[in-house]
């Protein structure tokens, strides 16, 4: 069976699901087990060297959010607590167009700095106003209409603030409809998740989206093809790397104190995994850890020993679910991708390390992050898009494919399919958090949306097109793409 995001998948209503009386399937049940905790599957270094200094990583917040619900139950339906109820960046969550750039100026000069931009940040009042990222796009398919829907992360202007996760559909993929406050009901859009407020969870300090899914599970009771997102979430304790030779830095969440550690530190990571039946409000399934994450990091001499980031989950088919995901091998001093499998999409069992840092010279020398892998409808394999880090401290997004999906990947080709923009464009500096959805349409393309960054902080969502199934270089979007 293909994965989610390979596929066009039917059209989800937009109204929570009756699971008493479900009409619909979209992902084939889990097999029924008598004993949910048994799981048989596939089984799955050194001190800190001079290559590298400081990661990366998203997060976001959760309002409608029960912390402590192993199924659906009563809503909390309090928004942040930077975002409250009673100091609204916006009295009315009306829902507004994104701005993006036109066909009729695609000569223009703006059009020339905006080509590719297809999501900007909010208005200055808004949840989203100082930053977004971490797309997860998904295109739903009825016999009447197109729908795509976007999760992404956000964080408003003003300090302390957190990353917020937050919801925009659209019906072109191009043309997105984002709301400016929290999406109260089940047709509402804007942010839908909050930070964990127990104390001792994984995520307090923020959250971002890393891959949704439509399935089922018999962990989850009266479960029938609901939203399942996995995400990253954020704790207190901050991850430290001794070296700070390198002139950049990496995209984090907020510190304790409205600090942003950029070189050197960042908050610590673990993947933690909600679920919903709308979209929008969300009930936080526990794993083993005792922070409620999936799983933990690594022994001290692991590569995954720091953070566990971007849990990017792909279903296999029944019993066989595989989850990609990037950490710090301090031991090579780069980032690198790793895999865990599982039987029911809670319960994890680590494979190991799957793909390292590119050659010397290459993009992605210093190493591999943000991984989205996906079936190959046309080919049967598995393909990956990835995030890769130059010896320069420059961020661009790379491919590599693989005949199962499991440990053996090979890099299509030694260059980036996607690069920053020219100097003076808004993501001249930075492309990244690559998320894949096949068209399957005449031509066969694919659709790379990703978060681009510019000199100046300027941050956006932007999207390329292949030329038709060529997955080895993309263009960005010019406005001829509808």
């Amino acid at each position: 069976m293909e994965s989610s995001s390979s596929l066009s998948m039917a059209l989800p209503s937009l109204k929570p699901y009756n699971l008493k009386n479900p009409t619909t399937t979209l992902i084939q049940s889990w097999p029924s087990s008598p004993k949910p905790n048994s799981l048989t599957l596939v089984s799955s270094k050194p001190p800190l060297t001079t290559k590298f200094q400081s990661f990366l990583l998203r997060c976001s917040t959760k309002p409608d959010t029960n912390t402590n619900s192993d199924t659906h139950s009563k809503q909390n339906n309090e928004p942040p607590n930077s975002l409250s109820k009673d100091s609204q960046p916006q009295e009315k969550n009306e829902p507004f167009s994104s701005s993006s750039p036109s066909s009729e100026s695609s000569c223009s000069t703006t059009s020339l700095f905006s080509r590719g931009l297809v999501f900007d940040l909010g208005f200055s009042n808004s949840w989203d106003s100082e930053d977004i990222g971490s797309p997860v796009v998904k295109r739903f398919l009825s016999d009447e209409e197109e729908r795509w829907y976007m999760w992404y992360h956000g964080r408003p202007k003003g300090k302390p603030s957190s990353d917020l996760i937050g919801l925009a559909i659209s019906s072109n993929g191009v043309h997105w409809e984002r709301g400016g406050g929290p999406a109260r009901s089940s047709s509402d859009v804007g942010f839908v998740m909050n930070c964990g407020k127990d104390w001792w969870g994984f995520d307090t300090r923020g959250i971002r989206p890393s891959e949704l899914l439509v399935m089922s599970s018999y962990r989850v009771k009266g479960s029938n093809a609901v939203y399942w997102l996995y995400y990253t979430g954020y704790g207190s304790e901050a991850v430290e790397f001794c070296d700070q030779s390198l002139d950049f830095s990496f995209d984090s969440p907020i510190g304790l104190n409205g600090e942003n550690f950029g070189k050197g530190k960042i908050l610590k990571s673990l993947p933690g995994l909600a679920i919903s039946q709308d979209g929008r409000h969300w009930a936080r399934i526990e794993g083993e850890h005792h922070s409620g994450a999936l799983m933990d990091v690594g022994k001290d001499q692991d590569w995954d020993s720091l953070f566990i980031s971007s849990p990017q989950v792909v279903y296999h088919g029944n019993g066989d679910i595989r989850m990609y995901y990037h950490s710090f091998d301090k031991g090579k001093g780069e980032f690198c991708i790793g895999m865990a499998r599982s039987r029911d999409g809670i319960r994890w069992l680590k494979l190991g390390k799957i793909m390292g840092g590119g050659k010397v010279g290459c993009f992605d020398e210093l190493g591999v992050m943000n991984a989205c892998v996906t079936r190959n409808k046309s080919g049967g394999n598995y393909v990956m898009v990835y995030e890769g880090l130059g010896g320069d401290g420059r961020k661009c997004i790379g491919v590599a494919i693989s005949p199962d999906g499991l440990m053996e990947w090979v890099r299509l080709q030694d260059e980036a399919i996607l690069m920053p923009s020219d100097e003076g464009c808004w993501d001249d500096k930075d492309v990244g958090s690559p998320c894949f959805v096949y068209m399957d349409n005449e031509e066969n393309e694919w659709r790379l949306y990703y978060r681009g960054v510019g000199n100046g902080a300027r941050v956006g969502i932007g999207m390329a097109v292949s030329d038709g199934k060529d997955i080895r270089s993309f263009t960005k979007w010019t406005g001829f793409h509808v």
